[in-house]
């Protein structure tokens, strides 16, 4: 996929590919807009520390994939 404004590819990136199991990965959204989400349509892991519940996205590809760009932006557009 060539870079656009709805498709990013840094392949220069010293992390890059970050999470495998993706061919053209997205990294318009290297750090995901979605996080702050309880109920993102990711999959990601819960964690208890110090009586605290941390979100882990390691293992989560959702806004990465070139395809969920148009349900990523409607979240963010429809948030309150």
């Amino acid at each position: 996929m060539e870079n656009s404004h709805r498709f990013f590819a840094n392949k220069n990136c010293k992390y890059y590919p970050c999470h495998d199991g993706i061919e053209e990965m997205n990294c318009l959204f290297c750090y995901c807009p979605l996080y702050h989400l309880e109920n993102c349509p990711g999959s990601p892991s819960y964690k208890e520390k110090d009586g605290r519940r941390i979100k882990i996205c390691t293992m989560c590809t959702f806004p990465h994939r070139a395809e969920n760009y148009d349900e990523v932006m409607m979240i963010l557009r429809t948030e309150k």
